[in-house]
């Protein structure tokens, strides 16, 4: 079992294989569930909740 942890969108953009833009549209198709766990659209760094939320619904491996 993955701990996740912080990341910047950029890192988790890599971790994706996609650039930082493309990454930015799929981010703007969750904005609302986003928003609920408290990521504002300009937040650089995500918290732990809203990559473990990424990873599941783009099935992006960080270990």
């Amino acid at each position: 079992m993955t701990k996740y942890k912080s990341m910047t969108k950029s890192q988790l953009a890599a971790a994706a294989g996609v650039s930082s833009r493309t990454f930015a549209t799929w981010l703007h198709r969750h904005r609302k569930q986003l928003n609920k766990m408290g990521v504002c659209n300009t937040a650089k760094v995500l918290p732990p909740v809203a990559v473990k939320y990424l990873c599941e619904i783009f099935v992006i491996d960080i270990d």
